[in-house]
């Protein structure tokens, strides 16, 4: 049933994490300006985030998934793409300015509209829209010949320990593929060779569930196709990524870091059998080990970073966190090192800071739509399920962000993420074998599953986990295993009324 170690609290094990060596100065949260919690604060805020004890009846707020940043749950596409509800007046202007920039269409170099210019040479994507859909999930291939997909493949090869950052506790060091870089792009600007095709086969695999009902998993095989440069290194590691939904990203960088951390239990203290571990990963940004919070495998700290990152990797954009013009390309890519940046204009780099800052601002402010049906009987039924199959020992329902001097949309909010933010390993089925920082090859970042039953109304489809092999919540459930292993066979074996009133609580997230 419920264990007290799912929620925020000071613990043995907790107390160890934040003085390992490996979160040394991790709680510093260089990126907020933060107003410490009193004594009071952090017992009525130890209170709203407890256990639930009644699932009669919805608990207090619950609708508002986002606190009062929370938007208003429409029946359109755009229902992601709308500034948090307590966005200043003044600030609404700036979240629409960021917006332009996040759905421009970059150009190749030279381009008489310099403010556009600086497309590649190799990209994945000519802007950030095309991946996120709506602000939403991009969506992997639906079959060989569908060329509109949001999915690329990241690549690194092993390191030696002295490649590795002697700052962070259990870094596992890996190196960019020495031809390909960190990800493969499959577009690229005229005279550049594109370095590969994506290319994705599945094999249909049954799953006997309670009731005689039957499911169908498919399982992925991925390759990297007519490469344009040569073969990959022979240790080469593949993972695919989809892009995620972009919703409360402001509000995941506010929550204090102590209390992600504090829900991490690695050596499995209170044998529960579920060990999350922090993710911890240089910052480029502030020059320092930070919280990993963002991305698949937690691998970026800020929301600065992230859009600096991708800019970079996914549309081959510069800027001063990532100053390369050619983007991704290598020194073995001679075309592409050779081919004109848009970079050394009066910009400097091919996205200024005040570009990048406006994108961040966009980013950091998309709302979070507000729970539906919450008072449901079917969805109350699936909460409880959800609680005492042991969903909530990852999916933390609740956090209460960090209070801010600058008082913005992000401070001091009761928020509902379902994440607890930590890696987990989530078993061989998901494994892609391969490392980011701390995490291992098959330790996946908790998703959070606020806005997921919006997923189909947004992007048009219901594909989930990183890679988008899941056509269903079920079959994402299924797919769970390791950590989660007891709470997918409970889902197995759990009565079928019982295993569509999860589905639907779900749905109302």
């Amino acid at each position: 049933m419920f264990k007290p170690a799912l929620f925020p609290m000071s613990s043995i094990f907790a107390a160890a994490m934040m003085a390992s060596s490996a979160l040394a100065g991790v709680l510093d949260e260089p990126h907020l300006d933060i107003v410490p919690r009193t004594p009071e604060e952090a017992a009525r805020i130890a209170a709203v985030t407890a256990m639930p004890v009644d699932f009669t009846a919805p608990a207090a707020f619950e609708e508002m998934s986002a606190g009062a940043a929370t938007v208003r749950a429409t029946d359109v596409r755009d229902v992601f793409s709308h500034a948090s509800e307590n966005l200043g007046f003044d600030e609404e202007l700036t979240f629409k300015l960021g917006n332009g920039l996040f759905k421009k269409v970059w150009v190749s170099s030279p381009s008489s509209t310099l403010a556009s210019d600086g497309l590649g040479p190799i990209y994945n994507a000519r802007s950030c829209q095309r991946c996120h859909l709506k602000d939403g999930r991009g969506h992997p291939p639906s079959g060989p010949d569908d060329s509109a997909t949001s999915i690329f493949l990241r690549v690194s090869i092993p390191g030696k320990p002295e490649d590795g950052i002697a700052e962070i506790e259990d870094y596992i060091a890996t190196l960019p593929d020495p031809v390909y870089g960190s990800q493969l792009q499959d577009e690229s600007v005229a005279g550049v060779p594109a370095e590969y095709r994506f290319e994705v086969a599945y094999q249909e695999v049954q799953v006997a569930l309670s009731g005689g009902e039957v499911a169908q998993l498919r399982v992925p095989s991925y390759r990297a196709a007519n490469l344009g440069y040569g073969p990959l290194h022979a240790e080469a590691m593949l993972s695919p990524r989809v892009a995620p939904q972009m919703i409360g990203l402001g509000l995941v960088e506010a929550i204090p870091a102590a209390d992600i951390i504090a829900n991490a239990d690695p050596d499995d203290v209170n044998g529960d059998g579920i060990s999350g571990r922090a993710n911890v990963v240089w910052s480029t940004e502030f020059d320092q080990p930070m919280l990993g919070r963002f991305g698949h495998k937690a691998g970026q700290p800020t929301i600065t970073e992230q859009s600096a990152a991708a800019f970079s990797g996914d549309i081959g954009i510069s800027s001063s966190l990532f100053p390369a013009g050619a983007g991704e390309c290598t020194v073995m890519q001679t075309a592409c090192q050779s081919a004109t940046h848009g970079d050394g204009d009066v910009r400097e780099f091919e996205i200024d800071d005040e570009g990048l800052d406006l994108v961040t601002f966009y980013s950091r402010n998309l709302g979070v739509p507000a729970r539906r049906d919450v008072g449901d009987p079917q969805v109350l039924r699936g909460k409880e399920v959800f609680y005492d199959t042991g969903c909530a020992a990852c999916h933390q329902p609740k956090f209460v962000t960090n209070r801010l001097a600058d008082g913005g949309a992000q401070s001091f909010q009761l928020i509902w993420p379902y994440s607890d933010f930590l890696l987990h390993d989530m078993g061989e089925g998901l494994a892609d074998h391969r490392p980011e920082a701390r995490a291992t090859g098959r330790e996946w970042r908790t998703a959070p599953l606020w806005g997921i039953g919006l997923t189909e109304q947004v992007s048009g489809h219901t594909f989930f986990l990183h890679d988008g092999r899941a056509r269903s919540l079920l079959e994402a459930v299924l797919w769970h295993g390791g950590e989660a292993e007891v709470a997918r066979d409970a889902v197995v074996d759990m009565l079928p009324e019982d295993r569509d009133a999860l589905i639907r609580f779900l749905e109302s997230l």
